[in-house]
């Protein structure tokens, strides 16, 4: 819950796509409007919207039909709502004027979230996986289309250097990830001691995370991990996820 109390308007927001990923829809109210390098925002106090950040992309939604982007306003720490171009029948250049304290309807794609929610808790398991393989976490991206997991190489893993090598530490983080799944590994979080959101498979994995997830790990059938590749001591380990039928 972010509290603010500024010059634009005074109350609480709670990120509420901490707590359930699938929640598409709130009625809810404006805490705050402000403007962000000059366009104009609007901030509600139960948000849905997940900005990007953490290697995931940020949703689509709409406040009261206008479509948005959300974002994080670095004055106020809250999420904050601009606008979208929703189609190129219906132009939304900016926002309409908002009130503080005015009743609106919130709405996300759901289509999108469960497609991200997929992509960033298959990340956790891929790179779960990879390091039950001795290699350090270099980096991450959660995008669809360019899902990956960085590492650094160690020079004591003579797999990586020869293709049956690599093809063989890849199979080997192909059937850790199956096993999980198959086991439908319980996906948590709660908050450290310093407030940060650790997120957990099931004993498996612990990470502080901001982004969105899956219930359990059995939401994700048939992950697929190409053969990893290795190039100037980096491993990058591709990955691709989709949210099962609900």
């Amino acid at each position: 819950m972010v509290h603010y109390n500024g010059t634009s308007g005074t109350g609480s927001q709670i990120s509420a796509y901490y707590h359930d990923t699938y929640e598409e829809q709130a009625a809810t109210r404006v805490v705050a409007v402000g403007a962000l390098d000059g366009v104009p925002w609007v901030a509600i106090e139960h948000c849905l919207f997940h900005p990007q950040g953490g290697g995931q992309p940020a949703d689509r939604g709409w406040v009261d039909d206008h479509a948005i982007v959300p974002v994080r306003d670095r004055d106020s720490g809250l999420i904050v709502a601009v606008s979208a171009q929703a189609s190129d029948e219906e132009p939304s250049p900016v926002l309409p004027p908002f009130e503080e304290g005015q009743r609106v309807k919130a709405r996300i794609d759901l289509e999108a979230r469960m497609r991200h929610a997929a992509l960033h808790t298959a990340g956790h398991l891929v790179e779960a996986a990879c390091r039950a393989q001795g290699w350090a976490l270099a980096g991450s991206n959660h995008f669809p289309g360019q899902a990956r997991i960085e590492f650094t190489a160690p020079e004591s893993d003579v797999r990586l250097q020869s293709p049956e090598g690599r093809e063989e530490a890849t199979e080997a983080v192909r059937a850790t990830v199956a096993d999980a799944v198959a086991r439908d590994l319980a996906v948590t979080w709660e908050l450290d001691d310093a407030g940060r959101r650790i997120v957990h498979l099931d004993g498996m994995h612990a990470a502080p995370c901001g982004g969105t997830h899956v219930h359990s790990l059995g939401d994700l059938p048939g992950i697929t991990v190409p053969t990893l590749k290795v190039k100037k001591s980096r491993i990058r380990v591709s990955y691709d996820a989709a949210h099962r039928e609900r």
